[in-house]
């Protein structure tokens, strides 16, 4: 309704405006209907290095530079952390919107 009723009324200076209110919108809606991934994300991090800060600093500090023993491992849940935001916050990124 918003798009599509309310912003062909209002003037063009506040039509950027309500696209970033609908855009808002439509990620908090889209929030609300997915599954929560993080439980498996989180064990996931908690398995290569114990929790998030320190999976971080492991990064930092080259523990899963391509070459050493797990880089796949923690390659493939950088990869699996940014789809499961994306599809909340910009799905047409990865083809889901």
């Amino acid at each position: 309704m918003l798009l599509r009723e309310i912003l062909p009324a209002l003037p063009a200076e506040k039509a950027f405006a309500a696209r970033m209110v609908a855009n808002a919108i439509a990620i908090a809606a889209r929030e609300m209907a997915q599954e929560d991934p993080e439980p498996a994300l989180l064990a996931r991090i908690a398995a290569l290095a114990g929790d998030a800060r320190a999976f971080a600093a492991a990064i930092r500090e080259g523990r899963f530079d391509p070459g050493t023993p797990r880089h796949a491992e923690a390659a493939a849940l950088l990869q699996d952390i940014t789809r499961a935001r994306c599809a909340v916050s910009a799905p047409r990124a990865i083809g889901k919107g």
